[in-house]
């Protein structure tokens, strides 16, 4: 079965970026083209940058790096859920996907995103992040304004409308993840 991890996008306390990505999960419960967890980058404790290699390398010193590379590796796609801070994405993203490397290697993205203009330029900046991993981003995604989806900027209450972008970016997630298994299959082959 095709595995597709939600990644949340925020550690700060009081973050609404957790309450969007277990609606995401929530929504994907029916699906059985696929099987959805949250991955939380919080819970790996990250702190900024301390691998004394690079990342393609996968010479990890540290436990809290090896325990993320384990588990980011288990999946075969990604949704983030990625919130706008400044005009790009949270400190705490960039900092977790600089940890890694190989484990995104062609498999696929899609993004769900919220901020004052829906998350878009966070995503705008996501996307070129996700081309250098080698991460196959899907075109759909889902962005939810701060002022008209969260009850008092803390509640998460997405609109129909919002909400509605969901399932054909889900969709096409499901889709190119599969392409990319399968190209992942053919590198091994031709390595080999």
């Amino acid at each position: 079965m095709t595995k597709i991890a939600i990644i949340t996008g925020s550690t700060r306390p009081g973050r609404v970026n957790h309450q969007v990505a277990n609606w995401v999960l929530a929504q994907s419960a029916a699906r059985t083209d696929a099987e959805f967890e949250i991955v939380d980058i919080a819970d790996f404790q990250l702190p900024v940058l301390d691998e004394p290699y690079p990342a393609g390398y996968q010479n990890y010193q540290n436990s809290h790096t090896k325990a993320f590379s384990e588990k980011i590796n288990e999946f075969d796609g990604y949704v983030f859920v990625v919130a706008e801070y400044n005009h790009s994405i949270t400190g705490a993203l960039k900092n977790a996907l600089d940890y890694l490397s190989v484990e995104f290697n062609n498999k696929a993205a899609g993004f769900v995103s919220y901020g004052s203009m829906g998350g878009a330029r966070a995503v705008e900046h996501l996307r070129g992040i996700a081309s250098e991993l080698q991460l196959a981003h899907v075109r759909n995604q889902v962005m939810f304004s701060i002022f008209t989806d969260f009850e008092n900027f803390s509640t998460f209450t997405p609109s129909e409308t919002a909400a509605s972008g969901l399932n054909p970016m889900l969709d096409q997630l499901v889709l190119w993840t599969r392409a990319m298994e399968f190209a992942r299959n053919e590198a091994l082959v031709a390595a080999n």
